[in-house]
């Protein structure tokens, strides 16, 4: 028999429905996974995220922006409740704050986030309706590391997701979401599993692309 896995101790941020919460919830079920969720924190009371937390038998807890009289108080708060879970890893699964440096900086290199577009482009809220206003033919979904700039930090994982004729903000975004559940678990295990750490502000250790191809949107005509 092989050795144990030694599954790191995920702490998962939402505001939201926790869509990317439940792909992490999937993920962590197989037992070769080098993460488990022990804590879920929702800053919205009727968060959909805590049911689907509930529902994997994951511990909860909100904490509302709204009773802290500062940012600083409000992300002291988070610490705390991370810290008394054993939270090692930090997850922001459509979580709607954005935190204060001196938080960042203590869960730096151990807290991910996901935003829905190839970073560094297409930074901060609107981002589907930005793509296209902008006539953008690949977009896509980017895993990085949190810095106190937003939608910043060494880039983990990302997945290209093309631009369809016809698209509107909210197809688009549907479309990407498809790719961010599939790219979240992979990235946040690359992390968990050491297979991947971070040197100055590039993450390093990457596994080797399988296909070298380009990805072309529209795709080549031959017959030109």
């Amino acid at each position: 028999m092989g050795r144990p896995v030694r599954r790191k101790h995920v702490g998962v941020l939402i505001s939201g429905r926790g869509s990317n919460l439940q792909a992490l919830i999937e993920a962590c079920r197989a037992p070769t996974y080098p993460a488990k969720i022990v804590l879920v924190i929702s800053n919205v009371p009727s968060a959909q995220g805590l049911l689907r937390a509930e529902a994997g038998l994951i511990p909860t807890a909100t904490v509302n922006h709204k009773d802290f009289a500062s940012r600083e108080d409000f992300d002291a708060a988070l610490d705390e409740a991370l810290r008394e879970a054993g939270v090692e890893l930090l997850c922001n699964a459509g979580f709607m704050r954005l935190h204060t440096e001196g938080f960042v900086r203590r869960w730096w290199n151990h807290h991910l986030n996901i935003h829905p577009s190839l970073l560094p482009a297409f930074k901060g809220l609107h981002t589907h309706a930005r793509v296209l206003d902008e006539g953008v033919t690949i977009t896509g979904c980017t895993v990085h590391f949190v810095r106190p700039e937003m939608d910043c930090g060494p880039i983990v994982a990302q997945a290209a997701v093309p631009v369809l004729p016809g698209d509107t903000p909210d197809s688009l975004a549907a479309r990407v979401l498809q790719a961010e559940h599939r790219l979240y678990p992979q990235a946040l295990g690359l992390v968990a599993s050491g297979a991947v750490h971070v040197e100055g502000e590039i993450v390093v250790g990457m596994t080797q692309v399988r296909d070298q191809a380009p990805f072309f949107s529209p795709p080549l005509d031959e017959a030109l």
